[in-house]
């Protein structure tokens, strides 16, 4: 298959299946992109995903974004963009054409705390396999520590904590450089 096609396909399939945010969308990505595509490994996706954090606009939109350009440049990170976010925007225009009419019926209300409970597993799963890969030393998970204090019980914007963790990082070579 085309390979522009496919990244578009792969993409699309991610933006379908991305409730919840751009949280929901990492196990996807880590299967599709990293495990089945190759296109990508675990450590650019982490990558990827702690830029898009950083970088204006919506996480799972600037991941596809990255990865389509890694995989055929500008034109792939278009196609890739477009990908993501084609489900979303037919998706939402169906929604709200349609919500307030349905709103409020109870087997919708519980269809939605459901997908949301689903969404906390995936999130969740998906923590795990990026901690995983991730902290493997013991400065990493002193660094995993303070960044997981500082965003939940100081509330510094997630700008702040990748650039500091990403100072913190080259600090910590640096040191670790200098020992050798």
């Amino acid at each position: 298959m085309n390979l522009y096609l496919d990244l578009y396909l792969t993409m699309a399939k991610v933006g379908v299946c991305t409730f919840g945010g751009g949280y929901a969308m990492l196990p996807i990505l880590q299967r599709d992109v990293v495990e089945k595509k190759g296109w990508i490994t675990e450590e650019e996706l982490t990558d990827y995903y702690a830029v898009g954090q950083c970088t204006p606009g919506i996480i799972a939109i600037n991941t596809a974004t990255f990865t389509g350009y890694k995989v055929k440049g500008n034109l792939g990170g278009v196609i890739a963009t477009l990908g993501m976010a084609t489900p979303s925007v037919i998706i939402i225009a169906l929604i709200a054409a349609f919500l307030s009419h349905f709103a409020d019926i109870p087997w919708v209300v519980h269809a939605f705390a459901g997908v949301r409970a689903c969404v906390c597993a995936l999130v969740l799963s998906s923590v795990i396999k990026l901690f995983k890969g991730a902290v493997v030393d013991r400065a990493g998970l002193v660094l995993f520590a303070i960044v997981l204090i500082l965003s939940s019980f100081v509330g510094l914007p997630s700008v702040l904590l990748v650039v500091l963790a990403g100072l913190a990082g080259l600090g910590l070579r640096q040191i670790r450089g200098w020992r050798r």
